[in-house]
C-alpha cells in the first residue's frame, strides 16, 4: 500500500518560504503533498485560496484535521516541535534566540522586500523599470547578506554552519535567500562566510531537493 503524505503543502516553485519548508521537511524524513499555486498568474488571490491564507501568501501548510498554517517560519517551528529530530534549534536558550535572531534578519528583514507583491506594486504603482527594479533587489539583498555576514564572522557560535557544526533554522532561511537570488539571476554579493555555509547545506540531500530549480513549475534549463 502507497503511503500517504503526512501533510499537504500549497506553494510554488521560485518562492523562499515555501522552499525554507520543503527543506525542513526533507531534514525531518517527512513528506507532503504539495499543490501549485502559481502565483505568477495570480492563483494566490484566488477566492478558494484566499479562504486557506487570507494575506494571499505562500506557503500554506496542512496538517489534515487542523486549520492551515502559514509563515513559514512559523510552520518550520510546527515542524520542529512535533518532529524533534534532527533538531532545527539548538539545546540552549542563548542559542535559540541567536538562530532565531538570524533567520529574522534573512526571513522577516530581507525576504520581504523583495516578494513578488512588493515587486509587482513597484512597477506598477511606483513607476520602476527593469533597472530601477534590479537596483532595488541588488541593494536590499546585499544589505541583508552583509548584516548577516558580519554577525557570522564577527560571532563565536559561528561554526561550519550559521550556528554550530549542525543545520539550523538560520541556514535553511539563508540557503532559501540564495536559492532565490539564483532564480531570478541576482549574483552573490562579497560575503565568503556565507558563501562557503550554502555551499555546505547545497551539498545535503535536503537542501538538493528542495532546489526551486527542481519543482513542478520551473522554467526548463536552457
Amino acid at each position: 500500500m502507497t503511503q500517504q503524505p503526512d501533510y499537504e503543502l500549497y506553494g510554488y516553485w521560485r518562492t523562499s518560504a515555501t522552499y525554507r519548508v520543503r527543506v525542513a521537511l526533507n531534514l525531518k524524513g517527512l513528506k507532503a503533498q504539495e499543490h501549485v499555486v502559481d502565483i505568477d498568474k495570480g492563483e494566490n488571490l484566488s477566492e478558494a485560496f484566499l479562504k486557506i491564507n487570507p494575506l494571499g501568501a505562500i506557503p500554506a501548510f496542512i496538517d489534515k484535521g487542523h486549520a492551515p498554517l502559514t509563515q513559514s517560519l512559523a510552520i518550520l517551528e510546527f515542524i520542529d516541535e512535533t518532529h524533534p529530530a534532527p533538531p532545527l534549534l539548538p539545546a540552549d536558550p542563548h542559542g535559540r534566540a541567536r538562530v532565531r535572531a538570524i533567520a529574522h534578519m534573512l526571513a522577516a528583514d530581507t525576504h520581504p522586500l523583495i516578494t513578488p507583491r512588493v515587486r509587482k506594486y513597484l512597477t506598477t504603482t511606483g513607476g520602476f523599470d527593469d533597472a530601477k527594479l534590479r537596483g532595488w533587489l541588488v541593494h536590499w539583498f546585499t544589505v541583508g547578506l552583509q548584516a548577516v555576514e558580519r554577525r557570522l564572522m564577527e560571532e563565536p557560535g559561528t561554526g561550519a554552519f550559521c550556528h554550530g557544526d549542525q543545520v539550523t533554522m538560520a541556514d535553511i532561511c539563508l540557503a532559501s535567500i540564495t536559492a532565490t537570488m539564483k532564480a531570478i539571476k541576482i549574483p552573490l554579493p562579497d560575503v565568503p562566510t556565507i558563501a562557503a555555509i550554502v555551499a555546505r547545506c547545497e551539498a545535503m540531500e535536503a537542501f538538493a531537493k528542495a532546489d526551486p530549480m527542481k519543482q513542478v513549475g520551473a522554467p526548463k534549463a536552457s
